[in-house]
């Protein structure tokens, strides 16, 4: 349900913006809710604690969903989600690390956050440090060379405290990933350069969890989790759609999006509550 949330206040500050990506960050919103209220070792009060696990987003273009996420995780109060890409903002529209605590990395040029990454990890390792490093990339930027030196790095050098997870929604901004350039059979193309793989639904929240939760007990290579998202999740004009990758929503669009999105998290609520018969609703 926390995901709904997150979706809705990131639609709220692409509206305010006027800009900004919707459907990559809509898709992922369940993997962010995971990672920031169920696994990452992170305190919103301390956003530099040297024990913290280490989170970078490689495809910066979709920061509305992390700023929702860190603004319901504490990092900064969520009104500060209507300034997002206005002059003078800490939410830029790609993550600036010096302008917002609790941001590893500034991103921007697409396919160079899996190097930041795997130089953190194999940091982390030769001060024999116990943190994990959580890199989250798009499944267009792996059209980048830098991304696959990334690959063959952290596989010679078997950083298994790498996570790193493929937002696999299958769009870029000009289409459908496999007519631009073709990436399937992308799970096979990591066991080959010597990485762990795991392949799951990215908007089912017990397998993202059992995932995640297995992750840090990875041992041997670095891992990489091949999520299938759908972009646009809860908002059905805009589900599998790549004309929404980059575009946001006019205030009447996103009117409607967060009617479904209420709709949807009313109905999983009821569901919740039939499941566990000992617990009664809040609101009667």
């Amino acid at each position: 349900m926390m995901a709904d949330v997150i979706r809705e206040d990131l639609l709220i500050s692409l509206v305010a913006a006027k800009s900004g990506h919707s459907a990559g960050p809509l898709g992922m919103a369940d993997i962010f809710t995971a990672l920031y209220f169920n696994v990452l070792k992170h305190n919103p009060q301390k956003p530099k604690w040297e024990g913290r696990d280490r989170l970078v987003l490689s495809n910066g273009h979709i920061c509305p969903v992390m700023y929702a996420t860190m603004a319901n995780a504490g990092y900064f109060p969520k009104k500060e989600l209507l300034t997002l890409r206005k002059f003078g903002t800490r939410l830029q529209g790609h993550p600036h690390r010096s302008s917002l605590p609790g941001l590893e990395t500034t991103s921007g040029p697409l396919g160079s956050g899996l190097s930041q990454s795997a130089g953190m990890a194999l940091g982390l390792k030769l001060d024999k440090k116990p943190n994990k490093v959580f890199c989250l990339c798009s499944d267009g930027e792996q059209n980048e060379g830098n991304h696959w030196e990334a690959v063959m790095f952290a596989g010679k050098n078997k950083l298994d405290n790498l996570i790193a997870i493929t937002d696999r929604n299958y769009i870029q901004i000009n289409g459908n990933t496999e007519d631009v350039m073709p990436l399937d059979p992308l799970d096979e193309k990591y066991k080959a350069f010597n990485w762990n793989v795991k392949v799951i639904d990215g908007n089912d929240m017990k397998q993202i969890l059992k995932v995640l939760q297995d992750a840090r007990n990875n041992k041997g290579k670095p891992l990489m989790i091949i999520a299938h998202t759908i972009p646009g999740k809860g908002v059905d004009y805009m589900e599998g759609k790549f004309e929404w990758h980059g575009k946001p929503p006019k205030a009447d669009e996103a009117q409607l999006a967060i009617e479904e999105i209420h709709a949807h998290e009313s109905q999983e609520r009821g569901d919740w509550f039939k499941q566990h018969q000992k617990l009664k609703p809040i609101h009667k």
